[in-house]
């Protein structure tokens, strides 16, 4: 890995220099813009909407819309002279109870890996958050931009959890949730009963993205030139008119599928299914 910005863990008067590298990585299947009839790539060019004239990137600037319509333009020494912390500090602000902290302000994660000379003060405060059972909240400048954030410790090493502000986080406010309805003790008994049915531990490896390996497959099969055959249609799922007996449903499929496990721990991964050959004529 790569790591994309160097710094330090700032608490109290430990410093702890840093590298840091993206924890995760999308594996969508990408696809370019291309003209259907000869497969050439659509280019996109810069065009000013008011001479018509292609702008070259280092004639682009940052354009901040009023609601008049009138445009502020920013220049890089305009974002030069706003007074941002450090960027190259971690400032610990913070170390708060990590269930106190809800997922939805989580963003992206990255890993720490300590220089080698901190490695004493790295490992000392992974163990020290372990035994406290709490995570740091901190501040960090990172492209620019002040963000808040979560340190907390995976495996031995550091993770900083990029959050959300509070004021990005919007509300919800739904009419429909404003109705009251009635719960019956059995349907409730039978919801947890399900619950139960389909409980087991986390185990992240059982699961794939199925419509990416079909997608693979497609592409693949245009290649070589083969057929593929379609998966079976998904099963419609129509709006529930008697809850109890959906829930009674559910709970029966959730035992067999435990029973068709063995050990009941979740889905299991299903076996890859070859692409038919095209026969020969």
């Amino acid at each position: 890995m790569r790591s994309i910005w160097n710094g330090a863990i700032s608490f109290g008067l430990v410093t702890i220099p840093v590298k840091l590298y993206a924890a995760t990585e999308e594996k969508d299947v990408s696809f370019h813009q291309v003209h259907a009839a000869d497969g050439g790539r659509v280019r996109i060019r810069r065009v000013c909407s008011i001479d018509g004239e292609e702008v070259s990137y280092s004639d682009i600037a940052k354009g901040y819309e009023l609601p008049s319509g009138e445009v502020v333009i920013l220049t890089n020494e305009d974002f030069a002279d706003l007074p941002l912390a450090s960027s190259r500090i971690i400032d610990v602000l913070q170390f708060v109870p990590l269930e106190q902290v809800d997922p939805i302000y989580f963003a992206r994660s990255y890993y720490l890996e300590p220089d080698e000379p901190a490695t004493k003060a790295y490992k000392l405060l992974c163990e020290a958050l372990e035994r406290s059972g709490r995570v740091g909240l901190v501040k960090i400048a990172l492209r620019q931009r002040e963000s808040l954030a979560m340190l907390r410790v995976l495996g031995g090493v550091l993770v900083l959890e990029m959050m959300l502000w509070p004021d990005e986080i919007r509300k919800a406010a739904f009419e429909s949730l404003d109705q009251k309805a009635e719960l019956r003790p059995q349907e409730l008994e039978m919801a947890s009963t399900l619950i139960d049915a389909l409980a087991g531990d986390f185990e992240p490896e059982l699961y794939t993205d199925a419509y990416r390996e079909a997608l693979k497959s497609l592409i693949d099969a245009k290649v070589e030139g083969r057929e593929l055959i379609a998966p079976p249609a998904a099963e419609e799922r129509g709006v529930v008119v008697d809850l109890m007996a959906a829930l009674e449903k559910s709970v029966e499929a959730a035992r067999r599928q435990r029973a068709g496990n063995g050990n009941g721990t979740g889905a299991r991964k299903p076996a890859a299914k070859r692409p038919a050959r095209r026969k020969s004529a």
